[in-house]
């Protein structure tokens, strides 16, 4: 059974960030309809190539608040340097990224400071993600949208040295066709992983989780199964209170 949908609404909010560049980062909130309460909140990291308002990553935030779990995204300073001078620009160093990752992080902790705090990412969202995890960050969970295990071609370079910090229960979404996870490879790296991680594999589906019309699948199809996983996932790890 589908969990039950319930209204949500969005609104914006500026994160206070003093950068080389930037002194706030721009952030969306997706929140379950006025007056539901919800003991979980989800911080939702961006990937390298893409902001937070992308059609994954829009969808992913109205599906957790119409589930009733409150959602926060945000501009790593790098995005929000491009967006203002409308150019593209290499990510920042992992220090910059993880230090902007925190303070949205105490955003979120101090709009819901009672609730089980989850971090998810899409692809170098989640990298950081993990990473905060294994240097003991406060939160109770993470997901990933497709974890980039190594570059496009280059498995050698792996980035899992990091997992077997990490002990919380984690759920790890990726397409069989993603360049950047080998899934022999993944499946390896989670016998390291200390916490209780699950990983769930879409067929057909690349890092961006696209299909091809020869696969005989949608996007609507894929979405309604990264949904089904992901909610019912968080229900299992953490349960509503």
């Amino acid at each position: 059974m589908s969990p039950k949908r319930v209204p949500s609404r969005r609104l914006t909010d500026r994160i206070p960030f003093l950068g080389d560049h930037v002194d706030a980062l721009s952030a969306l909130w997706d929140l379950p309809a006025e007056g539901a309460e919800s003991d979980r909140a989800v911080l939702l990291a961006h990937g390298a190539g893409a902001p937070m308002d992308t059609p994954l990553l829009e969808w992913a935030a109205q599906s957790l608040a119409e589930a009733g779990v409150p959602v926060l995204r945000f501009l790593y300073p790098y995005t929000e340097r491009a967006r203002r001078e409308e150019r593209r620009l290499p990510p920042d160093r992992a220090p910059v990224l993880l230090a902007s990752h925190r303070a949205a992080a105490q955003v979120l902790r101090g709009r819901f400071p009672d609730a089980r705090w989850i971090f998810g990412g899409k692809s170098m969202g989640g990298r950081m993600s993990s990473m905060l995890a294994a240097e003991g960050d406060a939160l109770h969970a993470l997901f990933f949208l497709g974890y980039p295990l190594h570059p496009a071609g280059k498995p050698e370079r792996e980035r899992s040295e990091h997992f077997g910090a990490i002990e919380l229960p984690a759920l790890f979404l990726q397409g069989d066709r993603d360049a950047l996870c080998e899934l022999p490879l993944l499946e390896s790296a989670l016998q390291r992983f200390s916490g209780d991680a699950h990983l769930h594999v879409v067929r057909g589906a690349d890092h961006g989780f696209d299909v091809r019309k020869r696969d005989g699948r949608t996007p609507d199809d894929v979405r309604q199964e990264l949904r089904t996983e992901l909610l019912a996932w968080l229900d299992r790890a953490l349960p509503p209170g």
